[in-house]
Protein backbone atom coordinates (compact mmCIF):
# COMPACT_ATOMS: atom_id res chain seq x y z
CA UNK A 1 0.00 0.00 0.00
CA UNK A 2 1.13 3.52 -0.49
CA UNK A 3 -1.02 6.12 1.29
CA UNK A 4 0.17 9.73 1.51
CA UNK A 5 1.61 8.96 4.94
CA UNK A 6 2.43 5.46 6.05
CA UNK A 7 -0.85 3.88 7.08
CA UNK A 8 -3.07 6.89 6.32
CA UNK A 9 -5.40 7.61 3.41
CA UNK A 10 -4.37 10.49 1.12
CA UNK A 11 -6.09 13.80 0.47
CA UNK A 12 -8.05 12.64 -2.56
CA UNK A 13 -8.77 16.17 -3.77
CA UNK A 14 -5.05 16.68 -4.36
CA UNK A 15 -4.44 13.38 -6.13
CA UNK A 16 -3.69 13.54 -9.84
CA UNK A 17 -3.82 10.48 -12.08
CA UNK A 18 -0.72 9.96 -14.21
CA UNK A 19 -0.91 7.75 -17.30
CA UNK A 20 2.14 5.85 -18.57
CA UNK A 21 2.15 3.84 -21.77
CA UNK A 22 3.83 0.50 -21.09
CA UNK A 23 3.20 -1.31 -24.39
CA UNK A 24 1.10 -0.68 -27.48
CA UNK A 25 -2.21 -1.40 -25.73
CA UNK A 26 -1.13 -1.56 -22.07
CA UNK A 27 -0.99 1.41 -19.70
CA UNK A 28 -0.20 2.05 -16.06
CA UNK A 29 -2.16 4.60 -14.02
CA UNK A 30 -0.53 6.12 -10.96
CA UNK A 31 -2.53 8.06 -8.40
CA UNK A 32 -2.95 7.03 -4.79
CA UNK A 33 -2.96 3.43 -3.71
CA UNK A 34 -1.87 0.63 -5.98
CA UNK A 35 -0.77 1.09 -9.56
CA UNK A 36 -3.55 0.30 -12.01
CA UNK A 37 -2.87 -1.84 -15.08
CA UNK A 38 -4.97 -1.10 -18.17
CA UNK A 39 -5.55 -3.10 -21.35
CA UNK A 40 -7.36 -1.23 -24.13
CA UNK A 41 -8.58 -2.49 -27.48
CA UNK A 42 -11.57 -3.20 -29.65
CA UNK A 43 -13.18 -5.37 -26.97
CA UNK A 44 -13.10 -2.64 -24.33
CA UNK A 45 -11.11 -1.86 -21.20
CA UNK A 46 -9.66 -4.38 -18.75
CA UNK A 47 -8.33 -3.05 -15.43
CA UNK A 48 -5.99 -4.55 -12.88
CA UNK A 49 -7.06 -2.97 -9.55
CA UNK A 50 -9.01 0.28 -9.10
CA UNK A 51 -7.50 2.19 -6.13
CA UNK A 52 -9.95 4.18 -3.95
CA UNK A 53 -13.64 5.00 -4.45
CA UNK A 54 -13.11 8.81 -4.14
CA UNK A 55 -10.78 8.61 -7.16
CA UNK A 56 -13.33 6.83 -9.37
CA UNK A 57 -14.19 9.84 -11.53
CA UNK A 58 -10.55 10.87 -11.90
CA UNK A 59 -9.69 7.34 -13.00
CA UNK A 60 -12.61 7.29 -15.46
CA UNK A 61 -11.45 10.64 -16.87
CA UNK A 62 -7.93 9.29 -17.34
CA UNK A 63 -9.27 6.18 -19.05
CA UNK A 64 -11.40 8.30 -21.40
CA UNK A 65 -8.20 9.83 -22.78
CA UNK A 66 -6.89 6.45 -23.92
CA UNK A 67 -10.11 4.61 -24.84
CA UNK A 68 -13.72 5.43 -25.58
CA UNK A 69 -14.77 1.89 -24.69
CA UNK A 70 -16.33 0.91 -21.34
CA UNK A 71 -14.59 -0.96 -18.53
CA UNK A 72 -15.74 -4.56 -18.85
CA UNK A 73 -13.44 -6.26 -16.35
CA UNK A 74 -11.56 -5.43 -13.14
CA UNK A 75 -9.14 -8.02 -11.76
CA UNK A 76 -8.07 -7.47 -8.15
CA UNK A 77 -4.51 -8.52 -7.29
CA UNK A 78 -5.44 -8.81 -3.58
CA UNK A 79 -8.03 -7.57 -1.09
CA UNK A 80 -6.50 -4.35 0.32
CA UNK A 81 -8.60 -1.21 0.26
CA UNK A 82 -6.19 0.79 -1.91
CA UNK A 83 -6.56 -1.81 -4.69
CA UNK A 84 -10.25 -2.71 -4.37
CA UNK A 85 -11.75 0.58 -3.16
CA UNK A 86 -13.19 1.36 -6.58
CA UNK A 87 -14.85 -2.04 -6.99
CA UNK A 88 -18.35 -0.99 -5.98
CA UNK A 89 -18.57 1.89 -8.45
CA UNK A 90 -16.94 -0.17 -11.21
CA UNK A 91 -19.34 -3.02 -10.50
CA UNK A 92 -22.37 -0.74 -10.54
CA UNK A 93 -21.38 0.57 -13.97
CA UNK A 94 -21.20 -2.93 -15.44
CA UNK A 95 -17.66 -4.17 -14.85
CA UNK A 96 -17.18 -7.83 -13.98
CA UNK A 97 -14.92 -8.14 -10.93
CA UNK A 98 -12.47 -11.06 -10.96
CA UNK A 99 -10.18 -12.19 -8.13
CA UNK A 100 -8.79 -15.14 -6.23
CA UNK A 101 -11.23 -16.99 -3.97
CA UNK A 102 -9.62 -15.50 -0.86
CA UNK A 103 -10.23 -11.93 -2.05
CA UNK A 104 -13.97 -12.53 -2.07
CA UNK A 105 -13.77 -14.26 1.32
CA UNK A 106 -11.90 -11.39 2.94
CA UNK A 107 -13.99 -8.65 1.31
CA UNK A 108 -17.16 -10.43 2.44
CA UNK A 109 -16.40 -9.93 6.13
CA UNK A 110 -14.84 -7.28 8.36
CA UNK A 111 -11.04 -7.36 8.30
CA UNK A 112 -8.65 -6.07 10.93
CA UNK A 113 -5.16 -5.10 9.77
CA UNK A 114 -3.16 -5.32 12.98
CA UNK A 115 -0.14 -3.31 11.84
CA UNK A 116 -2.29 -0.24 11.09
CA UNK A 117 -4.90 -1.00 13.77
CA UNK A 118 -7.38 -0.55 10.93
CA UNK A 119 -10.81 -2.13 10.58
CA UNK A 120 -12.19 -2.60 7.08
CA UNK A 121 -15.94 -3.27 7.00
CA UNK A 122 -17.41 -5.98 4.84
CA UNK A 123 -17.73 -4.75 1.26
CA UNK A 124 -21.16 -4.22 -0.32
CA UNK A 125 -22.38 -6.81 -2.80
CA UNK A 126 -21.52 -4.70 -5.85
CA UNK A 127 -17.87 -4.57 -4.74
CA UNK A 128 -17.41 -8.33 -4.45
CA UNK A 129 -15.73 -10.40 -7.16
CA UNK A 130 -18.34 -12.30 -9.16
CA UNK A 131 -15.77 -14.55 -10.86
CA UNK A 132 -13.20 -16.22 -8.60
CA UNK A 133 -10.45 -18.76 -9.15
CA UNK A 134 -8.32 -21.06 -7.02
CA UNK A 135 -5.01 -21.36 -8.86
CA UNK A 136 -5.21 -19.45 -12.14
CA UNK A 137 -7.49 -18.05 -14.83
CA UNK A 138 -7.11 -16.79 -18.39
CA UNK A 139 -9.27 -14.04 -19.89
CA UNK A 140 -9.15 -13.81 -23.68
CA UNK A 141 -9.71 -10.13 -24.36
CA UNK A 142 -8.33 -7.38 -26.61
CA UNK A 143 -6.28 -9.96 -28.48
CA UNK A 144 -4.49 -10.89 -25.24
CA UNK A 145 -4.33 -14.04 -23.19
CA UNK A 146 -4.58 -12.28 -19.83
CA UNK A 147 -3.26 -14.88 -17.42
CA UNK A 148 -3.73 -14.42 -13.67
CA UNK A 149 -2.12 -16.84 -11.23
CA UNK A 150 -2.30 -17.13 -7.46
CA UNK A 151 0.87 -17.35 -5.39
CA UNK A 152 1.27 -18.82 -1.94
CA UNK A 153 0.75 -16.34 0.95
CA UNK A 154 3.19 -13.49 0.33
CA UNK A 155 1.98 -9.90 0.80
CA UNK A 156 -1.33 -11.49 1.89
CA UNK A 157 -3.03 -14.85 1.33
CA UNK A 158 -5.05 -13.29 -1.51
CA UNK A 159 -2.25 -12.38 -3.95
CA UNK A 160 -2.33 -12.89 -7.71
CA UNK A 161 -0.12 -11.76 -10.58
CA UNK A 162 -1.52 -10.75 -13.97
CA UNK A 163 0.47 -11.47 -17.13
CA UNK A 164 -0.51 -9.90 -20.45
CA UNK A 165 1.14 -12.54 -22.61
CA UNK A 166 1.03 -10.88 -26.05
CA UNK A 167 2.21 -7.52 -24.75
CA UNK A 168 4.73 -9.20 -22.41
CA UNK A 169 3.73 -7.11 -19.39
CA UNK A 170 3.32 -8.43 -15.84
CA UNK A 171 1.38 -6.73 -13.03
CA UNK A 172 2.61 -8.03 -9.68
CA UNK A 173 0.27 -6.41 -7.20
CA UNK A 174 1.89 -5.62 -3.86
CA UNK A 175 4.09 -8.70 -3.85
CA UNK A 176 6.60 -6.41 -5.60
CA UNK A 177 7.25 -2.77 -4.73
CA UNK A 178 9.86 -1.06 -6.92
CA UNK A 179 10.27 1.94 -4.59
CA UNK A 180 10.09 0.68 -1.02
CA UNK A 181 10.31 -2.36 1.19
CA UNK A 182 7.24 -4.60 0.99
CA UNK A 183 4.45 -4.56 3.54
CA UNK A 184 3.96 -8.03 5.00
CA UNK A 185 0.36 -8.11 6.17
CA UNK A 186 0.79 -10.83 8.77
CA UNK A 187 -2.86 -10.52 9.83
CA UNK A 188 -3.86 -11.45 6.25
CA UNK A 189 -1.48 -14.39 5.98
CA UNK A 190 1.55 -12.58 4.57
CA UNK A 191 5.11 -13.84 5.03
CA UNK A 192 8.64 -12.93 3.97
CA UNK A 193 9.30 -16.47 2.74
CA UNK A 194 6.16 -16.26 0.63
CA UNK A 195 7.27 -13.04 -1.05
CA UNK A 196 10.67 -14.53 -1.87
CA UNK A 197 9.00 -17.64 -3.29
CA UNK A 198 6.66 -15.44 -5.35
CA UNK A 199 9.68 -13.67 -6.86
CA UNK A 200 11.03 -17.07 -7.94
CA UNK A 201 7.65 -17.92 -9.48
CA UNK A 202 7.71 -14.69 -11.45
CA UNK A 203 11.19 -15.38 -12.78
CA UNK A 204 10.06 -18.82 -13.95
CA UNK A 205 7.07 -17.46 -15.88
CA UNK A 206 8.26 -14.25 -17.55
CA UNK A 207 10.69 -13.53 -20.37
CA UNK A 208 13.97 -11.61 -19.97
CA UNK A 209 12.47 -8.50 -21.58
CA UNK A 210 9.12 -8.53 -19.73
CA UNK A 211 8.00 -5.14 -18.47
CA UNK A 212 6.79 -5.14 -14.87
CA UNK A 213 4.05 -3.01 -13.33
CA UNK A 214 4.66 -3.17 -9.57
CA UNK A 215 1.98 -2.76 -6.93
CA UNK A 216 3.65 0.53 -6.01
CA UNK A 217 6.54 2.49 -7.44
CA UNK A 218 7.77 3.20 -10.97
CA UNK A 219 7.61 0.83 -13.94
CA UNK A 220 10.17 -1.93 -13.57
CA UNK A 221 11.66 -4.97 -15.30
CA UNK A 222 12.93 -8.50 -14.74
CA UNK A 223 16.37 -7.40 -13.45
CA UNK A 224 14.46 -5.33 -10.88
CA UNK A 225 12.55 -8.44 -9.76
CA UNK A 226 15.77 -10.43 -9.47
CA UNK A 227 17.49 -7.70 -7.47
CA UNK A 228 14.46 -7.42 -5.17
CA UNK A 229 14.44 -11.19 -4.59
CA UNK A 230 18.14 -11.19 -3.76
CA UNK A 231 17.77 -8.21 -1.41
CA UNK A 232 14.87 -9.80 0.48
CA UNK A 233 16.72 -13.10 0.75
CA UNK A 234 19.77 -11.38 2.24
CA UNK A 235 17.70 -9.41 4.75
CA UNK A 236 15.62 -12.47 5.67
CA UNK A 237 18.73 -14.59 6.26
CA UNK A 238 20.34 -11.93 8.46
CA UNK A 239 17.26 -11.61 10.64
CA UNK A 240 16.63 -15.36 10.77
CA UNK A 241 20.14 -16.07 12.05
CA UNK A 242 19.58 -13.59 14.88
CA UNK A 243 16.14 -15.01 15.69
CA UNK A 244 17.70 -18.47 15.98
CA UNK A 245 20.41 -16.99 18.22
CA UNK A 246 17.74 -15.72 20.60
CA UNK A 247 18.14 -12.02 19.84
CA UNK A 248 15.30 -9.68 20.81
CA UNK A 249 13.45 -7.57 18.27
CA UNK A 250 15.16 -4.44 19.58
CA UNK A 251 18.58 -6.05 19.15
CA UNK A 252 17.79 -7.11 15.59
CA UNK A 253 16.54 -3.64 14.65
CA UNK A 254 19.67 -2.08 16.17
CA UNK A 255 21.86 -4.33 14.00
CA UNK A 256 20.54 -2.51 10.89
CA UNK A 257 20.17 -5.58 8.63
CA UNK A 258 18.84 -3.43 5.77
CA UNK A 259 21.51 -0.70 5.94
CA UNK A 260 23.11 -1.02 2.50
CA UNK A 261 19.71 -1.26 0.81
CA UNK A 262 18.09 1.73 2.52
CA UNK A 263 19.40 4.42 0.10
CA UNK A 264 17.50 2.79 -2.78
CA UNK A 265 14.31 2.24 -0.79
CA UNK A 266 12.95 5.77 -0.43
CA UNK A 267 9.24 4.92 -0.22
CA UNK A 268 6.95 5.41 2.75
CA UNK A 269 7.77 2.03 4.30
CA UNK A 270 10.24 2.69 7.18
CA UNK A 271 13.08 0.16 7.27
CA UNK A 272 12.76 -0.40 11.04
CA UNK A 273 9.09 -1.30 10.65
CA UNK A 274 10.02 -3.73 7.88
CA UNK A 275 12.63 -5.39 10.09
CA UNK A 276 10.19 -5.65 12.99
CA UNK A 277 7.59 -7.30 10.77
CA UNK A 278 10.07 -9.86 9.44
CA UNK A 279 11.18 -10.58 13.01
CA UNK A 280 7.57 -11.16 14.09
CA UNK A 281 6.99 -13.38 11.07
CA UNK A 282 10.07 -15.55 11.59
CA UNK A 283 9.83 -15.67 15.40
CA UNK A 284 6.34 -17.19 15.28
CA UNK A 285 7.45 -20.16 13.19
Amino acid sequence: MRPAAWGQDPDFDKVQIQTIRVAETIYMLLGAGGNIGVSVGEDGVFLVDDQYAPLHQKIKDALAKISKEPVHFVLNTHWHWDHTGGNELMGKTGAVIIAHDNVRKRLSSEQFTEFFQRRSPAAPKAALPVVTFTSDITVHYNGEDIYAFHVDPAHTDTDSMVYFRRSNVLHTGDVYNSASYPFLDLSSGGSINGIITAMDQILQKVRPDTKVIPGHGPLSDVPGIRSYRDMLTTIRDRILSQVRAGKTMEEVVASKPTAEFDPNRKGARPSDDFVKTIYQDLARK
